[in-house]
């Protein structure tokens, strides 16, 4: 049997992730092993009337980009690098289709314009990051959109808050820096209780950050939500060099978003897509084994240490929701895959705390060589922070102790280190406030 004959699902999900989409209608390359990086910010027309029909089927529902080659015109509607990169993405998340933007925040920015107006209501978990807070508490409501922020682990109160004017669910799942995690199934069944009372066009849709998981530790399309959104500078990019966002969703909604993206102006440069498509997905399944396996070994670390308070790492039986974690949070296999973050409070007061903290982030900053002080997460380096003062910094104080967040806490992303270099050098730091 010819590859041609071959679905891509034969295949293991490593595999795919390796090799993308056997056909790309986007860019013939098949006599390349790697796919070429375009570089041409608009493409030439053999003809006006070729010009004119490009324009026409752009964000059209009636022409499928996905399987008729698109009429390039301009980076900002269509580009190749960039639509290959898509395809994986909508694979690997099994979705109908991506939409890659600029950054996460304005793929996240893009799920929530093309679902809310003015009038409507977003209710959102309380616990998220601190960006995402900005845009949900400043931006939103000038523009007429009420937000209600709530506590959406416990499904009744999902159900209660669900008025006439809501019209989208946001969560993350594990959150934002604290790693609670929301039964997407629960959310899904309370949202259908209130979509069978509605007509079609006023249904609410389900929008869930899937970041700190990735794909290859848990697929919420499949578990119930409607999009997921995708920080690609993290995770799935693997190596911080580039910043990118990702849009996974119903082909129904695939045109109002490439519009969004078009008229708003965040499309992700070839240039940046190129990285994520080559290097990141193709490493993403071994990267995150090793990283999972290495957040164990510093979870359990952490958790017996006299200078911390607290775990929490979906993995340890110790979370409280380790059992809801090993529902959604399964590689493909099945396996369970509880992510590469971890966060622990440290003891003492919260004055204390929030010291000790500063002091260990200092010497870590000056000394350690296998921990790098630094934001962003999803890295082959293994980064440390403060998110009451870093991160999660607009996030007012009251509303940091509502969401959970400890003025001692401290998020770890574990990268690719010897686990035995990360406890040393932990240890050391934590010497400096006994």
């Amino acid at each position: 049997m010819s590859k041609d004959q071959k679905n891509e699902r034969e295949y293991q999900r490593e595999t795919r992730l390796i090799h993308g989409k056997f056909h790309s209608p986007h860019w013939d390359y098949k006599d390349h092993m790697v796919p070429p990086m375009s570089s041409s910010a608009a493409y030439r027309l053999e003809s006006a009337e070729r010009g004119a029909q490009g324009f026409i089927e752009f964000a059209n529902p009636q022409y499928d980009r996905h399987k008729e080659p698109p009429i390039l015109i301009y980076d900002r509607l269509e580009e190749p690098s960039r639509s290959m990169l898509e395809d994986n993405l909508a694979e690997v998340e099994e979705g109908d289709c991506a939409v890659c933007f600029a950054t996460g925040m304005a793929a996240i920015s893009a799920a929530l314009g093309v679902l809310l107006k003015t009038g409507d209501t977003l209710i959102a978990h309380h616990t998220l990051y601190g960006c995402t807070y900005s845009l949900l508490t400043r931006w939103l409501p000038r523009y007429g959109i009420n937000v209600k922020m709530v506590d959406l682990k416990d499904p009744s109160i999902l159900e209660k808050e669900i008025d006439k004017t809501a019209r989208a669910i946001y969560l993350e799942t594990p959150t934002n820096p604290t790693l609670e995690l929301i039964d997407i199934g629960a959310v899904r069944h309370a949202v259908d209780k209130a979509n069978a009372q509605r007509e079609p066009s006023s249904r609410i849709f389900v929008v869930v950050d899937n970041t700190f998981a990735t794909p290859y530790c848990q697929r919420p399309l499949v578990l119930g939500a409607d999009v997921v959104c995708h920080s690609l500078t993290k995770n799935i990019g693997g190596f911080g060099t580039d910043m990118g966002g990702a849009w996974i969703g119903p082909s129904s909604l695939e045109s109002d978003v490439l519009m969004y993206r078009k008229d708003f102006g965040a499309p992700l440069s070839s240039k940046s897509a190129w990285p994520p498509l080559v290097y990141g997905l193709p490493t993403l399944a071994l990267r995150t084994r090793r990283q999972m396996e290495t957040a164990m070994k510093v979870a359990r670390f952490l958790e017996g240490h006299p200078a911390v308070a607290s775990v929490r790492y979906p993995g340890l039986p110790s979370h409280p929701q380790h059992q809801l974690a090993r529902k959604q949070m399964l590689d493909a296999d099945g396996v369970f895959a509880p992510g590469i973050m971890l966060y622990f409070v440290l003891k003492g007061s919260p004055e204390e705390a929030r010291e000790a903290g500063r002091k260990i982030m200092n010497h870590i900053a000056s000394h350690a060589l296998s921990l790098t002080l630094a934001v962003s997460l999803g890295n082959i380096r293994t980064l440390i922070e403060h998110p009451a003062s870093m991160t999660h910094a607009p996030l007012p104080v009251a509303a940091q102790l509502e969401a959970g967040i400890d003025p001692g806490g401290i998020r770890i992303s574990i990268g690719l280190e010897a686990p035995q270099d990360i406890m040393g050098d932990l240890e050391e730091a934590f010497s400096t406030v006994k």
